[in-house]
């Protein structure tokens, strides 16, 4: 077998094993454009958008408790299955959810299944070469970004249809949204069956002939006896441990320089923002202004965005390496949200007469505005207290967005810079290079704990974030939202830069030996 094919099995490996990532990039997408109909259809209050959005997370916090085991015993590609089969599950109980309560059962049960992002990694860190892990595990990422950039698609085209569609309604389009999903879901089924077991499992489990095998697809016969000695030595030098004594070792003396640079990274990763952004983009958008049609576009070039960087940061994560992509991305980062914020704290908003007129002639009722004729507003959030001692909670949603594009007065470019600048340096580098430095710093002897663990504190991080986030805007507004992950960005970059070191090109077992305490 050549060189070539054994780099092309390995990266079909790796790939097959990351489409969970595309699977999550449209669930979380496909709600960002449902949320407003499924709002109005069932009036959710500020509160319950968050509940909805942020259901999903919290299922992800009950999948991380009991990951690592499910790893340890059943192996990674096994776990891989069960999760996407989990995906199936919750895609057609959101779709055809027959209230709110049943609707957040099947985000929960979503979530469960995004584990599969601390399962993807753990599996590509363990079956890639170390010259081209950061590679295949920001594929991941890439995945996401592109099932979001479908998803955006998808949505903008069926509100597009909306108006002159005889089978799309405002009260059925957000199934649509959420059921198309399960197309993904029976794809990355397909693929998983395909993939073989992780290498270092099997000989983790005393399994090597079978290690031996799977091996000889990716690399040379004649590194293979090298490759699983390297395995075996690491092994030998930690022994086989219980997920708690893992637990005991992860949370020692000697590892605590890891666990404080998976925490702090986790933590800055989550609370920047980007669930939130992403959950919401269509929400984030009307409030510069924007049409509804004109918010659900916005969002495609917002995805196409993340696409085009984290392609960037697969092409560069080898070359500038893990530590560069990082404070450069967070650096952007600080930028980003403080023109967003700018944008934001300057606009103001007015309820004119013309305003109003125009408002009418878009089917508003605007029978309840003429009692603020003429006001002005400083921020959003006090135009919004008004809109909502006026309009029921069902109306709410659907009249939020062609309100504020009437009365807004705004320089738009600092925000839709904010915005698209955001995203940029989220997936160049602290999205994709997150799930990288993960794969690497820790251990064998304590991964299938350690991995679940760091992405328990970032989903922490993300819940709190996405669950606050339409509170948030109702009553504080968007500038003060941006100002809050510019200060978090900000924190982080100063942190990372006296704490993050450098792992690319090296094995896990040289980073092992140059983070780990004796």
């Amino acid at each position: 077998m050549s060189q070539t094919s054994f780099a092309r099995n390995a990266t079909m490996f790796a790939f097959f094993a990351a489409f969970g990532g595309f699977v999550f990039g449209l669930d979380a997408a496909n709600l960002s454009g449902a949320i407003r109909f499924v709002s109005a259809e069932y009036g959710l209050t500020s509160s319950q958008q968050g509940t909805v959005a942020s259901s999903a997370l919290y299922g992800v916090i009950v999948a991380l408790f009991i990951t690592g085991m499910l790893c340890e015993k059943y192996g990674r590609r096994a776990v891989l299955i069960s999760i996407a089969c989990t995906y199936a599950i919750s895609t057609l109980l959101s779709a055809f959810a027959a209230n709110y309560h049943m609707l957040v059962v099947g985000r929960f049960i979503g979530g469960v299944a995004f584990a599969s992002l601390t399962v993807s990694a753990m599996y590509i860190g363990e079956i890639a070469p170390a010259d081209k892990r950061g590679k295949y595990v920001s594929t991941a990422q890439l995945l996401i970004v592109l099932g979001s950039l479908v998803a955006f698609i998808v949505n903008y085209f069926l509100v597009k249809s909306l108006p002159t569609s005889t089978w799309l309604t405002e009260n059925n389009i957000w199934r649509y949204m959420l059921g198309f999903e399960l197309i993904a879901n029976v794809i990355w089924i397909a693929m998983l069956i395909k993939i073989p077991r992780s290498p270092r499992w099997l000989i983790k489990q005393e399994r090597t002939s079978e290690a031996q095998a799977i091996l000889s697809e990716i690399q040379p016969a004649e590194e293979i006896d090298a490759a699983v000695s390297q395995i075996q030595a690491s092994l030998d030098k930690d022994p086989k441990t219980t997920p708690l004594e893992q637990l005991k070792i992860l949370f020692s003396g000697k590892m605590s320089f890891v666990v404080w640079i998976a925490v702090i990274y986790a933590v800055v990763q989550g609370a920047t923002g980007m669930n939130a952004v992403n959950f919401f983009a269509p929400i984030v958008f009307e409030q510069i202004g924007m049409s509804t049609d004109g918010a659900f576009f916005q969002t495609i070039i917002f995805g196409a965005i993340g696409v085009i960087f984290t392609i960037v940061a697969i092409l560069l994560v080898e070359k500038l390496g893990r530590r560069f992509l990082t404070l450069a991305g967070l650096t952007l980062v600080v930028i980003a949200h403080s023109s967003s914020w700018y944008g934001f704290s300057s606009a103001t908003y007015e309820l004119s007469p013309a305003a109003i007129t125009e408002l009418a002639q878009q089917d508003v009722d605007t029978s309840k505005l003429i009692q603020f004729s003429g006001k002005t507003y400083e921020s959003d959030f006090a135009l919004k207290s008004d809109l909502a001692s006026i309009y029921t909670a069902q109306e709410l949603p659907l009249v939020s967005g062609p309100i504020i594009n009437a009365t807004i007065d705004i320089n738009p470019y600092l925000v839709l810079f904010g915005i698209f600048a955001f995203m940029a340096a989220f997936s160049v580098s602290i999205g994709p290079i997150m799930w990288v430095i993960f794969s690497e710093i820790f251990p064998i002897s304590v991964r299938s704990v350690a991995l679940p663990f760091a992405a328990l504190v970032q989903t922490f991080s993300s819940v709190a974030i996405t669950k606050l986030f339409p509170w948030q805007l109702e009553t504080l507004g968007a500038a003060n939202i941006f100002l809050t992950y510019g200060i978090v960005g900000l924190f982080g970059l100063i942190l990372m830069f006296f704490i993050l070191p450098e792992t690319k090109g090296k094995s896990i077992e040289q980073i092992e030996r140059d983070l780990i305490k004796a």
